[in-house]
């Protein structure tokens, strides 16, 4: 019988490339899924695959307290995923009053809503991002080094952590964190992003896009491995050697932006298109790996796929939405 079956799951961020991915999961292994729902996003495999209606839908905002709150008495929650987040560094650096106030002040509107509601909750997963390390001379990170990010997006997930950290050690929030690699996988239709954007114009015969100046090194890291290590962390929760302790998932492969499109291009069979490197990209860390080893040794975890056969699978996945539909001809109504 499935560790989740029956359980009352909260899900913030559940129409995202991640969320959508883990709620799929959980409404297979039998949980009962709310979902907090600020924009209707029609496109999100979560509502085109049909899992949302599966699911409870709380509509509002990580900026709400009474939502939250309401949310987890009214729907019995004994597990929370904090998901829910402004996740692109562009908007960060453009908007950084909105990502502060969905990330700073989400995270920590959870986490009270947690500590008000503490009889039922049994563990809580809070994601942040590699980008929480922000730069640091010596690669790869590990979970011990201190949080130093700089930019927008990145000190906006170190201040989360920070923040989640002190819940735990006041409260006894029954939290831990999670830091991945830069998430991919089917569904993510933010095209700015490297890979959705480089595996669409790949398939249009487009030359891809590159924002940087190609050599910035990135740790990647498929959605459908990252469910199974988020799944993984919280069933072993609330263990005491894993209460308010961060842990690494990403495949420990850290490639430059241009050989990861140069790996695209050649999975999609489209070797000869040539990359437009624009070079304008601001308030990036150039350099980002991360050491999985404490995964490893205190979860048993380890990835299920490979790069190649993640991009593989990726891949497939545009090919088949964006293929062209045929058009079927309107009748007007006799």
């Amino acid at each position: 019988m499935s560790f989740w079956r029956d359980r009352n799951v909260f899900v913030t961020g559940a129409t995202g490339l991640l969320g959508s991915w883990l709620v799929e999961e959980l409404v297979r292994q039998g949980a009962n899924v709310t979902c907090l729902i600020r924009d209707w996003v029609p496109a999100s495999r979560l509502v085109l695959e049909g899992f949302l209606e599966q699911c409870n839908v709380v509509r509002g905002e990580l900026e709400d307290l009474t939502v939250l709150v309401r949310a987890l008495n009214e729907y019995e929650i004994d597990t929370v995923f904090h998901l829910g987040a402004q996740t692109i560094v562009g908007v960060a650096s453009r908007s950084p009053l909105s990502t502060f106030e969905a990330n700073v002040r989400g995270t920590w509107n959870v986490l009270e809503a947690c500590r008000i509601c503490p009889k039922r909750i049994e563990r809580v997963v809070i994601a942040s991002s590699d980008k929480a390390y922000g730069e640091h001379p010596t690669l790869p990170y590990t979970e011990d080094l201190p949080l130093r990010g700089r930019f927008p997006y990145d000190a906006s997930k170190s201040c989360a952590e920070l923040i989640a950290g002190s819940y735990y050690a006041t409260y006894g929030v029954p939290l831990t964190v999670t830091r991945c690699g830069n998430l991919f996988g089917g569904g993510d239709l933010n095209y700015n992003r490297l890979v959705p954007g480089t595996i669409r114009s790949a398939l249009r015969d487009e030359p891809p896009v590159i924002r940087s100046d190609g050599q910035f090194i990135r740790d990647y890291f498929y959605v459908r491995d990252a469910v199974e290590a988020y799944l993984m962390l919280a069933e072993k929760l609330p263990r005491e050697d894993l209460l308010g302790q961060a842990f690494n998932f990403g495949y420990e492969r850290a490639l430059p932006v241009l050989e990861m499109v140069e790996l695209i291009l050649k999975l999609c069979e489209k070797p000869s298109l040539k990359p437009k490197i624009l070079n304008e990209a601001t308030h990036e860390i150039p350099a980002q790996s991360l050491d999985c080893s404490k995964a490893r040794r205190l979860l048993g975890w380890s990835p299920r796929f490979t790069l190649e056969e993640a991009l593989r699978e990726t891949i497939a996945w545009y090919r088949a939405y964006l293929r062209p539909q045929p058009r079927t001809e309107w009748v007007p109504a006799s």
